[in-house]
Order: C-alpha cells, then sequence, then structure tokens
C-alpha cells in the first residue's frame, strides 16, 4: 500500500470577494469542511478564514489531485451553506484559489498563520495578500528557471 503525505496550504476566497461568511456560521461550516473531508479519504488538518476567504493546511489524498480536491471542498461547503439556508443570497466561491506545498518543516508556522487570519487581516486585505502569494510563486519560478 502507498504512503502519501504532502502538505498543501490552500486559499481561496468568496466569489467577487464578498464578505459572506459570518462569525455565526464560520464554526459549523469549518466543522462541515473537516467532516465532510474524511468521508472522501482527504485529512484537513486546519482550516479558518475571514469573511471573504479561507486558509486550509491538508494533506493530498494519493488519488486526487490538487484541482479535485479543492474543487470537492469548495463545492460541498457552498452546497451546504446553501442547503441550510444561511443566507438570504446564493453563496459561491470564486473559481481562483492558490495552493503551494509546505514542507514538513514547516507545517508549523503555517497552522499559526492560519490561526492568526483575524488579526492579520486587520493589517492587510486579502487582495494584498493574496497578490503576495502569487509574487513569492513567480519569484520562485524565475529562481529556477536560472
Amino acid at each position: 500500500m502507498s504512503h502519501v503525505r504532502i502538505w498543501v496550504h490552500a486559499v481561496w476566497g468568496t466569489k467577487n470577494h464578498d464578505p459572506l461568511i459570518h462569525d455565526s456560521f464560520r464554526v459549523p461550516l469549518v466543522q462541515h469542511i473537516k467532516k465532510n473531508a474524511v468521508t472522501k479519504g482527504m485529512y484537513i488538518s486546519l482550516i479558518n478564514g475571514t469573511p471573504n476567504h479561507v486558509h486550509c493546511l491538508l494533506t493530498l489524498n494519493a488519488d486526487f489531485s490538487i484541482s479535485k480536491t479543492i474543487n470537492l471542498i469548495k463545492g460541498e461547503a457552498s452546497h451546504w451553506i446553501n442547503q441550510q439556508g444561511i443566507l438570504s443570497q446564493k453563496f459561491e466561491w470564486s473559481d481562483e484559489y492558490f495552493a503551494a506545498s509546505v514542507s514538513e518543516s514547516r507545517v508549523p508556522y503555517v497552522r499559526q498563520y492560519i490561526l492568526d487570519q483575524q488579526e492579520h487581516h486587520r493589517k492587510k486585505s486579502f487582495e494584498d495578500e493574496y497578490q503576495k502569494f502569487l509574487n513569492e510563486l513567480r519569484s520562485n519560478e524565475n529562481k529556477d528557471a536560472e
């Protein structure tokens, strides 16, 4: 039997970055996402976010691509929110997401970063944070190409 443990830090936002993930249902949403992930053979170590986006630390299932993993999580979560009638409008996630591998030694740092989201976003917007992630990816890709 194969054993795979690839840590991934994934981030995705609500459609149009609308602040729809209210404190009143953030905890039940996170609990639902983690419970649903287990039924699909996925392991989510930590998930947290703000009203307009979510950070997730997970390990990839040997049978799923990153795309499939993120789409399963996002799809089930939006379905659950809409089915529960939590919002007066239809809930949707943005199509885009960020995902990067995390070395085993950096897992504690990423966990703390995810736990500190509310405090972190008092100083920096989601858009600025997302752009920083993309810039770091591009910078690393350029260094690798040299």
